[in-house]
């Protein structure tokens, strides 16, 4: 979170990689209509949906960290679906010849499966401190309500030992994050 991540898997795709996004994918299985809306209601009740018919994400952040056991159960839900999606998305990319494929997990480490399930993993890399404030920059969350998300993710030397390749994305330009991403880029196949 607040790494770059995302900005780099589309520095990819100009590369010529085929992106397939989880967080993305999860948003849309919590948004109006979404398929996890129906069992979260029937998990949480309906008062974690909002007016809008998707998941109410400032209740859902609350309950996470006021029950233990909340975090679990609401990815128990969605994880199944959005694995299923990408299962799609991946055997798609593949019949249309793929060079790369290139998966944006924001879990990665922390789901365990995707290690065994990859070629190589890339971990876009920088301070904590830079995280806190790139996140704080894009959301309306506070130092504090980002330093709990940050708190119940893997670390960041969890993330770098988990990693065949570390790009450091703390205190360059996008246009030097681009260039550092095509020099890369062939490591995977582009």
């Amino acid at each position: 979170m607040g790494s770059g991540k995302s900005t780099v898997a589309h520095l990819l795709v100009a590369q010529g990689a085929f992106l397939i996004d989880a967080d993305a994918i999860s948003r849309a299985t919590t948004a109006a209509g979404g398929n996890a809306i129906a069992p979260i209601a029937a998990a949480f009740g309906q008062a974690l949906i909002g007016h809008d018919g998707a998941l109410n994400r400032d209740a859902m952040r609350t309950l996470v960290f006021t029950d233990p056991t909340a975090k679990a159960r609401l990815e128990s839900i969605i994880h199944p679906l959005v694995g299923q999606e990408i299962s799609v998305q991946a055997q798609h990319a593949e019949q249309a010849g793929a060079a790369c494929i290139v998966f944006d997990i924001p879990l990665l480490v922390e789901s365990g499966r995707w290690r065994r399930t990859v070629d190589r993993v890339l971990v876009v890399d920088c301070l904590v401190s830079t995280q806190i404030t790139r996140v704080m920059a894009r959301s309306d969350l506070t130092a504090v309500d980002v330093e709990k998300i940050v708190a119940t993710q893997a670390t960041r030397a969890q993330r770098l030992a988990a990693a065949d390749v570390v790009l450091f994305n703390e205190g360059i330009t996008r246009d030097e994050l681009a260039v550092q991403t095509r020099e890369i880029s062939g490591q995977f196949g582009l």
